[in-house]
């Protein structure tokens, strides 16, 4: 029977017709995954993510440069020219000691003239191309390999380079130089937007208008006058050109004709590997040298070296002329001007009336501060700095660095030593051959105190205490006083005071010969460690700096230590038996203080082929407040000094008067200074005298002091002379090694010495 009635509909959750499923799990439906399985199955879902977070990094690292790029484009501002070249040569103010004005030093008004780039020889353009950039015309205003390989060296903390002649500009411009990333970022930005607004032909003359070149020459055109006194620049040759556009990486070495010729080099190849000059030019072109330099304010003379070593202080203290002349700062130094005026009188009532081939320097400093107070480095300013840029053979004027040795290994200044000349040494199966250059009837004797052996400069009685102590404390205590280890003259790095292999030094240092070569300015500050009791300090010319408006932008800090020994008291007791020894030495050579106590040692080297004559003189002192060096020698290194008698020069006569001159005019009117009583270190005391006979040779010479020595055999006399025999009174390892050691054959003990001691 059919239903009358429709079916009511039934709700969708619950039909009856329909099968009801279970739920469906994975883990149920699977079996169930190993702990292997379950593992794979996590590190898919990680690399999934990771995969993923690269994709976004890696986007937004390509991403992110790009956006940096373009906003600081619109942020960065290319520099004008005429702007920059308007703060650039400020004029630096010098000052002596006393505030007194010594010189200004400003560039020439070449620079304020900017010049056109029609007015630029191809010659120019050529050279800082091949100095700088190569690539200049053709870049986008950077390199990429550039910037990264800076970039490279940054994260390893090194410095870079790489930077074209746009980036240099922009560097130039902003006066940012720190070695970071954002600096490097902001440099390149600057470059590529100055690239696209301006002709290449408008940033070439811009960087050549503004780049600092050396010799205080901002731009082309002043540089062309500073190097080579051209007012046009369309006179210059390939070669100068060359040399201007080698200067622009490190213009602070313009004092440096190493440098200068190392870069000259350098640019005159580039220009060659790029065609811009012929083989044959490059093979016949010499170096071109520089004009002497000129000083506007009237600054000649010796004081020209003076301005120089302040110029370097600027430098080494992170105020070179380029940074200074911005600021336009004014220089306080140490320089007192009646200490200057009396050393250049000194040096010029000694020798003006002798022969012109001499060469001197006087250097004097004040032992307590480390400040220079006067420096007389040659007569010529514009030459060769005599007091800073040479290294001599420092003669007996070294033998107190031998004592301090001496001192250190138990020996005292009654400590005794055969004295008699001449004596042979056995080293190393050579006969070695010392002669004393005084005491031609060896007064001294056998028994020969340190004190005495000082007073008269007796070469036996150190070169044989140096055998038995050794060289290399020799060395140390030269260091200690203030001989630097490592210098720069002449553009050249040196390494004092060692043997060519870099060990110790040869016997020859204990007389001041072989490797006792220093620089006369070191001699002064190493004689000031006495002076001041054994504290060392570094020397200096720059007191302090100020800006425009009288703030100290720089201050000298004082660098000092005890020099000779970790413990205050005997680092001084040191020092004061040293000067002990050295206050009978002025009486003695016949140039002591007038009206007060000083020390000092004169010194002098033979030539190696005629022990009657000398190349080099010395006479070095000092007195509680002052310590002055004097040095004398011939531009020809080891030829005769002589007088316009024709006479050797001793230390004891020319230096030592130039020396006595400049010490009694610089300290008249003060009151004099007695030295400390020193404390007795070791044998002290002279030791008790005997009498015995000795029979010597004798024929005349003249020493270090200008008193008549012992050379050849001549003559034979009978002489009475004093020995002792005194019980030691070091201990231990306080007393030196007793054995002798071998060195190797050297004819000039003087002049070259014997191998150090071994063990």
């Amino acid at each position: 029977m059919y239903q009358s009635t429709p079916r009511e509909p039934e709700l969708l959750t619950h039909r009856e017709d329909e099968v009801e499923l279970e739920p469906f799990y994975d883990d149920e439906y699977d079996e169930e995954l190993t702990e292997e399985e379950a593992r794979a199955v996590r590190r898919k879902k990680i690399w999934r993510r990771v995969r993923r977070t690269t994709y976004v990094a890696f986007g937004l690292m390509l991403l992110a440069p790009v956006v940096a790029f373009a906003i600081a484009y619109q942020v960065v501002e290319v520099p004008n020219p005429e702007a920059l070249a308007a703060e650039q040569g400020k004029a630096i103010t010098i000052l002596y000691a006393d505030g007194s004005v010594m010189t200004k030093y400003a560039p020439g008004e070449a620079n304020r003239t900017m010049v056109k780039y029609e007015d630029l020889p191809e010659s120019i353009k050529h050279a800082v191309f091949a100095a700088e950039d190569p690539t200049f015309e053709t870049n986008v205003g950077f390199d990429l390999t550039a910037i990264a390989r800076a970039g490279w060296y940054q994260l390893k903390g090194e410095q870079s380079g790489g930077s074209g002649l746009t980036q240099q500009y922009v560097k130039e411009a902003t006066d940012q130089s720190d070695m970071t990333l954002s600096r490097k970022f902001t440099e390149a930005v600057t470059a590529y937007k100055m690239s696209q607004q301006q002709d290449k032909r408008d940033i070439l003359t811009a960087y050549l208008n503004t780049i600092y070149f050396g010799k205080g020459a901002y731009g082309i055109k002043t540089a062309a006058k500073a190097y080579f006194g051209h007012d046009d620049l369309k006179n210059l040759t390939d070669s100068q050109a060359a040399l201007l556009a080698g200067m622009i990486q490190n213009p602070g070495r313009d004092w440096q004709p190493a440098y200068l010729l190392e870069r000259w080099n350098y640019v005159m190849d580039q220009m060659l590997e790029y065609k811009w000059i012929e083989p044959s030019y490059r093979e016949t072109q010499p170096f071109p040298e520089p004009v002497p330099q000129t000083d506007e304010s009237g600054l000649a003379g010796p004081r020209l070296h003076i301005r120089d070593q302040i110029l370097k202080e600027m430098d080494k203290v992170e105020w070179d002329v380029k940074k200074a002349q911005t600021v336009g700062v004014t220089v306080h130094t140490t320089i007192d001007p009646p200490k200057q005026l009396a050393a250049e009188q000194a040096v010029d009532e000694v020798l003006g009336p002798q022969p012109k081939e001499l060469r001197s320097s006087l250097t004097a400093i004040n032992p307590q501060t480390g400040a220079v107070q006067a420096y007389y480095a040659g007569a010529d300013g514009t030459g060769l700095d005599y007091a800073t840029d040479t290294l001599q053979e420092a003669g007996s004027s070294f033998k107190p660095f031998d004592l301090v040795a001496a001192l250190k290994a138990g020996k005292g200044l009654g400590s005794t030593y055969d004295g008699r000349s001449p004596k042979v040494f056995e080293l190393g199966g050579t006969s070695i051959t010392i002669r004393n250059a005084s005491d031609p009837r060896n007064t001294c004797g056998e028994k020969c105190s340190i004190r005495k052996a000082m007073e008269m400069s007796l070469n036996t009685v150190f070169y044989d205490m140096v055998i038995k102590i050794g060289t290399q404390p020799v060395a140390d205590a030269a260091h200690a006083a203030g001989i630097p280890k490592t210098v720069e003259v002449q553009g050249v790095q040196k390494n004092l005071l060692v043997n060519e292999n870099g060990g110790p030094p040869n016997v020859g240092i204990a007389i001041g010969g072989g490797e006792a070569q220093v620089r006369p300015f070191d001699m002064a500050s190493a004689y000031a460690t006495f002076a001041a009791r054994g504290i060392y300090h570094e020397p200096f010319f720059i007191s302090k700096i100020t800006n425009a408006e009288g703030k100290a932008v720089y201050q000298h800090v004082d660098v000092s230590r005890q020099a000779f020994d970790p413990d205050p008291q005997m680092n001084q007791d040191i020092a004061d038996n040293v000067t002990e020894s050295l206050k009978p030495v002025l009486t003695y050579a016949k140039i002591p203080c007038t009206g007060r106590e000083c020390a000092g040692k004169t010194g002098t080297h033979e030539l190696p082929d005629n022990a009657s004559q000398n190349s080099k003189a010395w006479m070095v002192g000092y007195t509680p407040s002052l310590s002055a060096a004097v040095w004398l020698g011939r531009d020809e290194g080891n030829v005769a000094l002589q007088d316009n008698k024709g006479n050797p020069i001793f230390g004891g006569g020319l230096p030592g008067q130039i020396w006595k001159k400049f010490m009694d005019k610089s300290l008249a009117g003060t009151q004099p200074e007695p030295f400390p009583k020193p404390r007795k270190l070791n044998e002290f005391d002279e030791p008790k005298q005997t009498t015995t006979t000795t029979t010597t040779t004798t024929t005349q010479k003249k020493d270090d002091d200008k008193r008549s020595t012992t050379t050849d055999p001549t003559t034979t006399r009978s002489t009475t002379t004093t020995t002792t025999r005194t019980r030691p009174t070091c201990i231990g390892l306080a007393c030196p090694p007793t054995t002798t050691t071998t060195a190797e054959n050297d004819p000039d003990p003087i002049g070259g010495g014997g191998s150090p001691p071994t063990g």
